[in-house]
């Protein structure tokens, strides 16, 4: 599916064809409008959503559900997002605030998206299980489960941010002229060899079969077809070759061996790469988000409605989301 293909069905895109998502955020192009679908399916998942909430009260607490959790997450992505954003720039990282705001956005869509899927569930409870302290808890957990893997959706997509070098500058510092640079040039470091008298023929690959002559069990390194360097373990350590010792072309000096090659970003291969702060950051900036969700939502609650209480646009703030939850836990 093309990354420029306009559809109504944006969240089908973000699940078959996440790459092109990702790519796209990377080259910044047509950010607007991608992110434009995304905020507008979003709105409407989490509108249908909760409705099926405040319908456990009354359909006017259904309509005002409707309403307030949409607003929920994106009042919520107002707060949040400069702090991804600043926590980025301090790190030496280079989204944009269109990168970041679209990568933020693939994870409410997804949250929301998943969360209306389990709304014919939610309603099934509804009409057959109609104990309040069991419904609320029900869609809490739906609403904590779809928000997991939406922030696992975010967390991949700047895990590729990562590997195009967004996060870490000075990876990306390695390509000259959009090319990535020439690997080092392979380096020699003396191994151990065992003292022998007698010299043993290594025939040299490329070169005619005539053997040449070099000490038995010393390491000797020879060029494959596609240029690697392999070269024979020896077991003991000896003095290095003397000074001006010349040796026929593919091979090295006795008692060398090639290092292991270098990649493109200047990283042998093979070795760890340590991950970039805005990553170990990231997880940070998602508890933070959590934590102003759940606050948030304690704040414009009511979004499902007591069935013992009149209606109302809001309840006086007392408590908080985390001693609520545990309340009813106890109850059930």
């Amino acid at each position: 599916m093309s990354g420029d293909r306009p559809s109504p069905l944006v969240i089908e895109r973000i699940l078959r064809d996440r790459e092109s998502i990702w790519q796209q955020i990377v080259a910044e192009r047509d950010l607007n409008a991608l992110t434009g679908r995304m905020l507008t399916s979003s709105a409407i998942a989490l509108a249908c959503y909760g409705a099926v909430l405040g319908f456990f009260h009354s359909p006017l607490m259904a309509l005002t559900s409707a309403l307030k959790l949409p607003l929920l997450f994106l009042v919520t992505l107002v707060i949040c997002l400069p702090t991804l954003y600043l926590f980025n720039l301090v790190f030496g990282a280079r989204l944009s605030v269109r990168q970041s705001l679209a990568l933020v956005m693939v994870a409410i869509t997804v949250t929301s998206m998943l969360a209306v899927a389990f709304a014919p569930i939610s309603l099934f409870f509804l009409i057959t299980a109609n104990d309040y302290g069991f419904f609320k808890l029900l869609n809490v957990s739906i609403l904590t489960l779809s928000a997991l893997v939406g922030l696992r959706f975010l967390t991949s997509g700047m895990q590729v941010l990562n590997d195009h070098g967004l996060l870490a500058p000075e990876a990306a510092n390695a390509k000259v002229d959009g090319q990535a640079g020439a690997p080092a040039p392979v380096q020699a470091v003396p191994v151990a060899v065992p003292a022998g008298p007698t010299p043993a023929a290594v025939p040299v690959a490329g070169q005619s079969a005539e053997p040449v002559a070099v000490p038995a069990g010393a390491a000797v390194a020879e060029s494959t077809a596609n240029g690697a360097v392999t070269t024979a373990p020896a077991p003991a350590q000896v003095p290095t070759q003397p000074a001006g010792a010349s040796f026929p072309p593919g091979i090295l000096p006795p008692g060398y061996v090639a290092q292991r090659p270098w990649d493109g970003r200047g990283v042998r291969r093979g070795e760890p790469t340590q991950r970039p702060a805005s990553m170990t950051l990231l997880y940070i900036w998602i508890l933070l988000f959590g934590f102003v969700g759940t606050q948030l939502a304690w704040t414009l609650r009511p979004f499902f409605g007591d069935p013992g209480q009149d209606f109302s646009f809001f309840r006086s703030i007392d408590g908080n989301f985390y001693a609520e939850i545990l309340r009813i836990i106890g109850n059930l």
